[in-house]
């Protein structure tokens, strides 16, 4: 994974949703009352919920936001529509493509997400088309400006805790593990207060794919801009090396 954490995409991410924080902060709502709805609102005893809730403070919400989710969400459990949707595709030049949305309307999505893609001169494929070339990771980064432990004692709390690999890069750190052992390492990580830019289950591609035409590169982040100005998408991930 080494080279592809892109911590400068994240950074550049980051800025970005400073600016649109309530899209933000909507978009975790929605996973939240989801996760409630199907695993209750203890987040010791559910997996779905702990991991959002990671996500959520990775994304500086509010502990108090997040804590009157997660009782509204208990509260309305029974009014919560929304259903998880996945779509896989294709940009250009091949760049392999999942969308995750969170939907009270899937034929509105899908045409969305369905014209977000032929914008782009790329394509939807069949489920199941580019799903094989990704992996499912817990992702931990970690700004080295923000951390004040030595690189060496976070590798062995982070391997210690279950993590599967760690590595370093010229400005952050990343940590990966399995999905199931996600939890216990952002919980060890939180006790010693260790700083994360980003904490969340995802999708991270086995290979990349370089773009070195323009007009390519222009389609692609097209379709790109469209998915996130949709407030049904929740998750984009796709094997550009950007």
């Amino acid at each position: 994974m080494s080279g592809h954490s892109k911590f400068a995409n994240i950074k550049h991410k980051k800025e970005k949703n400073d600016a649109a924080k309530g899209k933000i902060f909507t978009i975790i709502g929605r996973e939240i009352a989801v996760a409630v709805k199907e695993g209750g609102p203890d987040i010791s005893n559910n997996f779905k919920l702990a991991a959002v809730v990671a996500k959520a403070k990775a994304n500086n919400m509010p502990n108090d936001t997040i804590e009157r989710g997660i009782k509204k969400a208990a509260g309305d459990a029974g009014s919560v529509n929304y259903e998880h949707v996945t779509y896989e595709g294709y940009g250009p030049n091949g760049i392999a493509v999942i969308v995750e949305a969170l939907t009270d309307n899937k034929n509105r999505t899908a045409a969305n997400v369905r014209s977000a893609f032929t914008k782009g001169n790329g394509s939807i494929g069949t489920p199941g088309c580019v799903s094989f070339m990704f992996d499912e990771k817990g992702q931990i980064i970690i700004d080295k400006e923000e951390c004040e432990m030595e690189a060496d004692d976070l590798m062995m709390l982070a391997l210690d805790a279950g993590a599967e690999d760690f590595a370093e890069e010229d400005d952050s750190f990343e940590i990966l593990t399995a999905p199931d052992d996600f939890q216990a390492v952002y919980d060890a990580l939180s006790k010693e207060n260790i700083p994360m830019a980003q904490a969340e289950v995802t999708m991270l591609p086995q290979t990349y794919v370089e773009l070195t035409d323009e007009n390519a590169v222009k389609y692609f982040q097209k379709t790109l801009d469209l998915l996130d100005e949709d407030d049904d998408v929740q998750a984009v991930y796709h094997n550009w090396d950007e």
